[in-house]
């Protein structure tokens, strides 16, 4: 009797699985860093090589800090987006220029407009590892204190903003 119960027991349970992991957001990663500080970092930004933009730049205010890259086909498609939220709001967004070369990052800014308040310049990849990139674009929530509050992996979308960016952000500035 048991060996026919056994295949259904087994047959339920990779059921159970498989409907808990269709329902899971396959975009969520998730983040070890929700919650806890920037990483530190020191990066020379891409229009002054000379000045250095650090986690320290967040302090004091709610801030987007966004992951791009020159050859980031995806990184296109929210750029529009991102350069409107500039215009329109005043949330200072940054950019991490991740593995990317200096002129083809400028070229990309001078043709498409710059949303970014500064661009740190991270050539090598090690505070993309820092931050747990897994791509570009990755959007990162920061609040007054230099705490990572939300990951956002993927473009940044219309919905995106209205249903979790913005309402995130005007609760990190109220408290």
């Amino acid at each position: 009797m048991l060996r026919y119960f056994a295949p259904l027991g087994i047959f339920a349970i990779l059921a159970i699985f498989l409907y808990v992991g269709l329902g899971l957001n396959p975009r969520d990663l998730g983040s070890t860093l929700i919650d806890k500080p920037t990483p530190t970092f020191a990066l020379p930004q891409l229009d002054n090589p000379t000045q250095i933009f650090t986690q320290d730049n967040f302090k004091g205010k709610v801030s987007l800090f966004n992951a791009w890259a020159s050859w980031c086909v995806t990184c296109k498609y929210e750029h529009p987006l991102l350069m409107q939220l500039a215009k329109n709001t005043n949330i200072p967004i940054y950019g991490l220029n991740y593995k990317d070369t200096e002129i083809e990052a400028k070229q990309v800014l001078a043709r498409e407009g710059n949303p970014y308040l500064a661009n740190a310049v991270d050539a090598q990849g090690r505070v993309g590892m820092d931050l747990g990139l897994s791509g570009t674009p990755e959007t990162f929530i920061i609040d007054k204190q230099g705490i990572i509050r939300y990951k956002h992996i993927g473009a940044i979308t219309v919905e995106d903003l209205e249903k979790t960016i913005l309402p995130l952000i005007k609760h990190l500035q109220d408290s």
